[in-house]
């Protein structure tokens, strides 16, 4: 029966996590090909980015753009926390707090700050605290996200532990 077979990289329902509870992210290094394919596909064709030539003063390096730093770490909560649980981002509140190069390497501590159930049974508006550091283990940017996760299927009480499917 497939069923009782775990499903890899399963997000977590609400029930599973609790307010305070801490999360790590994976490390990825940021690369010039990284760089290209974004502004490419996004269209951010900013001097600042698609000239390396330009003036950027105070930042040594090819810059990255803040966008796809946060699309990587977004990533990453995608395929670890939110996979198959989430049903919508509501909100994003972002403060960039140093600048990323090529070659970095940046990963996210995400810690749940608040949890509501919704009037509509078996799902609750989540928010979270996502830090985003680089392998100096510096601040890069921080940013709230406000998330809607599914509840279990068989809707257990809060606190309940995460089953294997």
């Amino acid at each position: 029966m497939t069923s009782a077979i775990p499903t890899l990289s399963q997000g977590f329902y609400w029930q599973d996590i609790a307010v305070g509870q801490k999360f790590r992210t994976f490390r990825r290094t940021i690369t010039e090909t990284d760089i290209v394919n974004f502004i490419s596909a996004t269209g951010m064709l900013e001097t600042i980015f698609i000239d390396t030539t330009f003036s950027h003063g105070a930042i040594q390096g090819r810059p990255v753009p803040g966008a796809l730093t946060y699309s990587l770490i977004e990533g990453f909560i995608m395929q670890g926390m939110v996979q198959g649980t989430g049903l919508a981002l509501l909100e994003v509140h972002k403060k960039m707090l140093a600048p990323v190069v090529a070659g970095d390497t940046v990963w996210a501590e995400i810690e749940i700050t608040g949890i509501r159930p919704t009037s509509k049974h078996n799902r609750a508006v989540v928010v979270s605290l996502i830090d985003v550091r680089n392998q100096h283990d510096q601040p890069v940017m921080t940013y709230t996200a406000t998330r809607m996760l599914a509840g279990r299927p068989d809707n257990p009480e809060p606190g309940s532990s995460r089953s294997e499917h």
